[in-house]
């Protein structure tokens, strides 16, 4: 086992540099960037999201780009020296692949640099924004696979029954809304919207926060996280809960159960003590990238619609305002954890049943 870890962390290496030099490539093909960036702000105005998304939808994003030799064409009056200066600031006056080996030198060291548009650190930036990911993503992961797991196999146990068509129909109803747009319903309702004003709009706590006793601060915690964490839990139900009962059910009809039960086992014994352990594997194979995808994906539009400022937030004002540390750390950082969660993903299949070995596959 500790030789196939190994082999896992070794071939973390050559991923990660794949990973890096792909989004690297992409990132420089696209339109725009820091520098072009800096020039629209010294002309007096800014090239906003939309005028990106549109490609070219003004005269002016047109006369930021680059020539043929490779170099900004500024607009007519700006000194050539200054647009210069700002290329070698930002480090674009050297050649792409040694702007990447640069990049990956430093990536090595853990050293992210600094962010171009914000005064701070990438390290520091993605450190502050990362209790209000982890807050959205572990208590929503939690409590989907508290509900998923044993609702799952209850459905298993009584297909065909009254509560498994009509759980069907409420879990399947709960993935087909949209998770922005019921977290807009939810804010009309209940954040003050037009109706009652019950829970807070934003942020997750509130200003006195610091006043408040250890009690209050639990509470007032949990009062602002009601919303966000419903939006973010009630499209997570269908795909767990659809994959539990599947899986049980495949398991209920192998030869194994039914010899259990012809040797008198009650139905409980048969149930946890030898299909649980078999039907859990495809579900904990899942969790990983259940656990990544609700960090740093699903939370993105609610971390928007709430104004919650956590990582997902800030890797999307990074991509558009071309903040490339910030976008390329980030970037980093979520890749080498869902590589590490997805080796304590194989590690747990080993905890769950103890006959899988990953030695012998190697």
């Amino acid at each position: 086992m500790y030789s196939y870890i190994m082999r896992r962390l070794v071939l973390m290496i050559p991923t990660l540099f794949g990973i890096m030099l792909l989004n690297f490539v992409i990132i420089q093909a696209a339109p725009g960037g820091p520098v072009e960036q800096m020039i629209a702000k010294l002309e007096g105005f800014e090239i906003n999201a939309i005028s990106r998304i549109g490609g070219s939808s003004s005269a002016e994003v047109q006369q930021f780009s680059l020539d043929e030799s490779g170099e900004y064409r500024g607009r007519r009056g700006l000194d050539p020296e200054l647009i210069k200066d700002i290329e070698k600031l930002y480090g674009f006056d050297k050649p792409a692949y040694e702007r990447f080996f640069l990049m990956v030198g430093n990536y090595l060291r853990f050293d992210f640099g600094d962010s171009f548009f914000r005064d701070a650190k990438v390290v520091d930036l993605i450190v502050e924004k990362l209790p209000v990911s982890i807050s959205l993503g572990l208590w929503s992961t939690l409590i989907i696979y508290l509900i998923s797991i044993p609702m799952g196999i209850r459905k298993a146990v009584r297909h065909g029954s009254k509560f498994d068509i009509w759980t069907s129909a409420i879990i399947t109803t709960g993935y087909a809304i949209p998770s922005f747009l019921l977290a807009i319903l939810l804010i009309v309702l209940f954040a003050g919207g037009s109706y009652w004003n019950i829970f807070p709009l934003r942020g997750l706590t509130s200003d006195n926060f610091d006043d408040l006793s250890t009690l209050g601060q639990l509470m007032d915690y949990a009062w602002h996280m009601i919303l966000p964490i419903f939006c973010m839990v009630i499209g997570g139900f269908a795909t767990l809960t659809m994959l539990t009962k599947n899986s049980f059910l495949d398991e209920i009809h192998r030869q194994y159960v039914q010899t259990a039960r012809a040797k008198g086992l009650d139905e409980g014994k048969v149930l946890y003590g030898h299909i649980f352990r078999n039907a859990m594997l495809l579900v904990i194979s899942g969790f990983p990238a259940a656990l990544i995808g609700i960090l740093f994906t699903n939370s993105l539009l609610i971390e928007i619609i709430f104004s919650l400022d956590g990582l997902g937030l800030l890797g999307y004002e990074a991509a558009i305002n071309r903040d490339y540390p910030v976008v390329f750390g980030s970037l980093f950082i979520f890749t080498l954890i869902g590589m590490v969660i997805k080796l304590i993903g194989d590690l747990t299949y080993v905890m769950v049943d103890p006959r899988i070995d990953f030695e012998a596959r190697g």
